[in-house]
């Protein structure tokens, strides 16, 4: 069976992060073994969302109760375009559950969330092309992260 896109089957569930704040740690350490941002940085996000300071959210996927998907919104994705917010963060599917929809559902949940919140467009810093296309992201412009040496794609979702 396929919903949205997402053909995983029974066994994966999609959490917002406030549905399920017992997850905060492991989330935080999960981003962390992914993208290398200390897990301290990633559970203060995540508290500032769970407080209620922001509605900016975390969004995961889970199989059999283990977290193999996620992402994040933020204000600022590491790059100079501050007036490009919120942005997408950390979009991570693991490699075992990849080509099932995960990452595709995520951006779904997120951006339906954030618009039910009268907060839209979103924004994504990525280097892949023709991937975020598929759930209607549009490259938008080209952005310098901080500490590259090459630009990266920004994508909007209106």
């Amino acid at each position: 069976m396929q919903i949205n896109g997402f053909n995983g089957g029974a066994d994966y569930a999609f959490v917002a992060l406030r549905g399920a704040p017992r997850l905060k740690d492991e989330a935080a350490n999960w981003f962390h073994s992914k993208w290398g941002v200390p897990a301290e940085a990633y559970a203060e996000l995540m508290d500032e969302y769970l407080g209620g300071k922001t509605e900016y959210g975390w969004y995961l996927c889970l199989h059999k109760g283990v977290i193999v998907g996620g992402l994040g919104i933020i204000e600022n994705d590491f790059h100079d375009r501050k007036d490009l917010s919120p942005n997408v963060c950390a979009v991570y599917t693991e490699e075992a559950h990849r080509g099932k929809g995960i990452a595709g559902r995520l951006l779904g949940i997120a951006v339906e969330d954030m618009r039910s919140r009268n907060i839209s467009p979103l924004y994504l810093v990525t280097d892949h092309a023709g991937f975020y296309e598929r759930y209607g992201w549009e490259f938008l412009c080209a952005v310098q992260c901080f500490g590259e040496t090459q630009p990266s794609r920004m994508y909007i979702h209106r």
